[in-house]
């Protein structure tokens, strides 16, 4: 018998939103706000990516994973994915803890250096990670010297 391959489509669902001017993201605080308005309020962590153009414009939106009560699987590929997909020049991740407090663990700091990594072997940029919170608070690794 022959062996017959099937190439399967990756499919993204997009749906457009108004006010395209105020997702550009121009400081840690701009993403931290972009992402409290999709994330900050889950009963779960939930990994979030923001794609952007040159500009810093955000061309993508990806809820990446959904996590439990603490803890979220986050692995690069399915970070980068809708990076690649939407051609994206570099991405900021964001993430909440559904405690309400941004401290990073010491994994949400690896993760961070190993998406980092990643994203400088693929060309697309990782220019922050956040972490978020209902309140309008938020963590920056980029800020506090996690991210180089």
């Amino acid at each position: 018998m022959e062996t017959v391959y099937e190439i399967q489509r990756i499919k993204q669902v997009i749906q457009e939103r108004e006010g395209g001017d105020k997702y550009i993201v121009r400081s840690p605080e701009d993403a931290a706000t972009i992402a409290s308005t999709f994330i900050s309020d889950e009963d779960r962590e939930v990994f979030f990516v923001m794609c952007m153009n040159t500009k810093n414009r955000i061309i993508a939106v990806h809820r990446c994973h959904v996590g439990a009560l603490n803890a979220s699987v986050v692995h690069p590929r399915e970070t980068f994915k809708s990076a690649i997909l939407n051609n994206a020049a570099s991405i900021i991740v964001s993430h909440q803890h559904p405690s309400q407090d941004v401290q990073p663990s010491m994994e949400d700091i690896n993760v961070t250096k190993r998406l980092a990594d990643c994203g400088k072997m693929l060309g697309i940029e990782v220019l922050d990670h956040v972490i978020v919170n209902a309140a309008a608070e938020y963590y920056s690794m980029k800020e506090k010297g996690h991210l180089i």
